[in-house]
């Protein structure tokens, strides 16, 4: 009988690559997940049967334990950008994560692989990093053997990053940014998985993997390079992080009076982390040790930017006409 991997969070926007690349080697795939009905788009990715959507609820042993029974491989994907109701940071990146390890271990699994981020830091002014360490800590305590990759911004079609921006420069001439001297090195979603697909397959030494595109620039040079490929013009403005911390903070109020239901464009921790770089540091295990080698933006932006320009996929076609002359 085929392997079995258990991803949880495996319709998110990694999981749904690292669900695809395990159902093309042939294991058996169960994507654990809040709302399975909202994740039948995976049951494609491999033959009839071989990709199931199940309930889970991380915050639960026995919902966990259940989704993880029979499995050789666990991956976990789950993670929150900012609180929302009974999903804290604490809730789902520490007590998630040491959850799933420790059931994990009890269940027999021979391989996890827990999806943290750069920056996890347990002296981090940041909620959101500070959990993210305190998750991998409970990891490696509970699991001998774990793999944890630490990706920086995460790049791909379905990105809440480069898509957001782009999203942005929609409503007007003016696209307002905090942290723009930050620096940031993107990789590919897929690069990601790729790792985790040979962690899975036990091809990774056990331990922490930073990932890191081969490309490090600041937030501002990103934004410009998204404005070049959606070749539009904007005046890109750099808010003092005093300014953004106001501003969050009133998100974060709009949020929690609608109990979610409006979601905070910048929520304060993040403007935390904002403040500091997210690359790659020095010294540590990276896709190289991987034997990866990362794509650059460059060679995938356009693949996905396309639909922010003025007229689409058809405005090469527009530039090309504007060149033509009458023969009259």
């Amino acid at each position: 009988m085929s392997k079995l991997v258990t991803i949880y969070g495996g319709s998110g926007f990694v999981g749904r690559y690292i669900a695809r690349r395990m159902a093309k080697q042939g294991w058996r795939v169960r994507v654990a997940v809040r709302r399975p009905n909202e994740a039948l788009f995976v049951k494609p990715y491999g033959a009839v049967g071989q990709v199931e959507p199940i309930l889970c609820n991380i915050r639960d042993d026995n919902s966990v334990r259940a989704a993880l029974q029979g499995a050789d491989a666990v991956v976990n994907c789950v993670g929150v950008l900012s609180e929302i109701g009974k999903n804290g940071f604490d809730a789902v990146h520490h007590e998630g994560a040491e959850r799933v390890a420790r059931l994990a271990t009890e269940e027999g699994v021979s391989q996890l692989v827990q999806l943290s981020a750069i920056g996890a830091d347990a002296q981090s002014d940041s909620e959101y990093a500070r959990t993210k360490a305190a998750g991998e800590a409970g990891v490696q305590a509970a699991f001998a053997g774990a793999v944890i990759l630490r990706p920086s911004v995460i790049f791909g079609s379905e990105d809440q990053f480069f898509n957001r921006f782009a999203e942005m420069t929609r409503f007007g001439p003016i696209l307002p940014i905090t942290g723009g001297n930050t620096k940031f090195q993107p990789v590919h979603v897929d690069d990601v998985a790729k790792a985790a697909e040979a962690a899975v397959l036990g091809q990774v030494e056990p331990g922490v993997y930073e990932l890191g595109g081969p490309d490090v620039e600041t937030l501002r040079a990103l934004i410009d390079r998204m404005l070049n490929v959606t070749e539009r013009r904007r005046l890109v403005v750099n808010l003092p992080f005093g300014i953004a911390r106001l501003q969050a903070g009133i998100f974060d109020l709009v949020q929690w009076m609608t109990r979610g239901l409006v979601k905070a464009p910048l929520t304060r921790d993040q403007v935390r982390n904002l403040a500091h770089d997210n690359v790659v540091s020095e010294g540590a295990k990276t896709f190289e040790d991987l034997n990866i080698t990362p794509r650059a933006m460059a060679a995938i932006l356009p693949d996905y930017l396309w639909r922010f320009r003025n007229h689409g996929q058809y405005a090469a076609i527009q530039a090309s006409a504007k060149n033509l002359r009458s023969d009259t």
